[in-house]
């Protein structure tokens, strides 16, 4: 008799957008000045406490990129960024002064008084 493999579970999804954010990112991708494969989102290190998110065009996705597709929305996520972002969502924001995406990340420790960094630990294997 042999062995039938195990069906694996389904992984959970990374992060999920706002319905506002899903329209701003459909947005931002149709009035690029070329083509773009999605919105790339990442971690960098820097600001007074300690890291930033990054958001930029991805021309390409990389084959250890991770891919969420959202409410019609394509983000990929940095490798490295992965951990740190689990469970988050991205919200997108207009006030009088500012429009902007909001990262309501759980694993997010700290953040600094002018909310341009943050501290955030990679969440716990899942």
């Amino acid at each position: 008799m042999e062995a039938q493999p195990v069906p694996r579970r389904p992984r959970p999804q990374v992060l999920r957008l706002s319905e506002a954010a899903a329209e701003r990112v459909r947005e931002i991708m149709a009035r690029a000045d070329r083509p773009m494969a999605a919105l790339r989102v990442g971690i960098k290190n820097g600001g007074c406490a300690g890291q930033e998110y990054v958001v930029s065009y991805a021309e390409t996705i990389d084959p250890l990129d991770e891919v969420v597709e959202d409410k019609g929305a394509k983000v990929v996520i940095e490798p490295k960024a992965v951990l740190f972002l689990l469970g988050s969502e991205i919200d997108y924001e207009t006030t009088r002064l500012a429009s902007r995406f909001v990262f309501r990340n759980p694993n997010e420790t700290d953040a600094c008084g002018c909310g341009e960094s943050v501290t955030i630990v990679p969440a716990p294997d899942a």
